[in-house]
């Protein structure tokens, strides 16, 4: 059988609310965030493994946003937020133990999937494979809160990554709907996360879409040096990780966590 008639065997979830990050830079988002997850069963995966992240020095980077990786090379930085469904983000851990991938999840705590996956992602995270992030306690548009709100809001998550996977992801943390201003930066950058990392490319799979328009995202979005944003939300990424190999590989591209290319000045 081959790769993608493996893939395929993945069931379908049920389509649940559109999810509260925005599908790409400067695209209208979404007024919620994600709602209760959908259902998949995940099944093996099985495309060939992808190369190491490049060696040599981390590229040094001032604390400001970022939406790319600076500077040339062939990485590309896939980050993946929110976590409303436990089985989609069950299916990229398998993806990553499969295939070697690496990525950043940018975690909203609240979501139980990160504790139900604690005990599989935490060794993940020990070697470095996959980093987890700040993505706020519960997806609050942070613009609109309070400066003690948006601290708390921060400070919840990061107590929680703390406690369950021994990190708090900082200086990186990534606002909910890419909405932030100096201020939000500002009490963000007091608690240590002193990079908003933004992104160039979406695979806007934030709200339910269909395989064929993802794959669509990823061909135009999968280059050198970018940030791509996806989502742990729907089933439809978790039928196409085969095909989302093969554009990386037939890029020469390296999948990298922030951790693995970048350090803050």
């Amino acid at each position: 059988m081959d790769r993608r008639s493996m893939l395929s065997i993945l069931a379908a979830g049920t389509a649940v609310a559109l999810t509260g990050c925005q599908r790409a830079q400067g695209e209208p988002a979404a007024a919620e965030a994600p709602a209760a997850p959908e259902a998949v069963a995940p099944a093996a995966v099985d495309p060939p493994l992808l190369p190491p992240p490049p060696g040599g020095p981390k590229t040094p980077i001032p604390p400001a946003t970022i939406t790319a990786l600076p500077g040339p090379g062939s990485s590309m930085a896939l980050t993946v937020d929110d976590g409303a469904s436990s089985e989609v983000v069950g299916a990229y851990i398998k993806f990553a133990k499969d295939t070697g991938a690496r990525f950043t999840f940018f975690v909203t705590g609240y979501y139980p999937a990160w504790i139900d996956h604690r005990a599989e992602l935490r060794p993940l995270v020990e070697s470095g494979q996959i980093q987890v992030a700040n993505h706020t306690w519960d997806h609050a548009d942070l613009t609109s809160l309070s400066d003690i709100d948006v601290a708390d809001e921060l400070s919840r998550c990061k107590l929680f990554l703390k406690n369950t996977f021994g990190v708090t992801g900082a200086p990186f943390y990534r606002p909910p709907f890419g909405r932030h201003n100096a201020r939000v930066d500002r009490v963000a950058a007091d608690l240590g996360y002193r990079v908003p990392v933004m992104w160039y490319g979406s695979l806007s799979d934030s709200g339910l879409i269909t395989e064929q328009y993802l794959i669509e995202c990823a061909h135009k979005y999968f280059n050198p040096q970018t940030i791509v944003i996806g989502h742990a939300n729907f089933a439809p990424v978790t039928r196409c990780y085969g095909q989302l190999v093969d554009i990386i590989r037939e890029r020469n591209l390296a999948l990298v966590t922030l951790d693995d290319v970048l350090t803050v000045a």
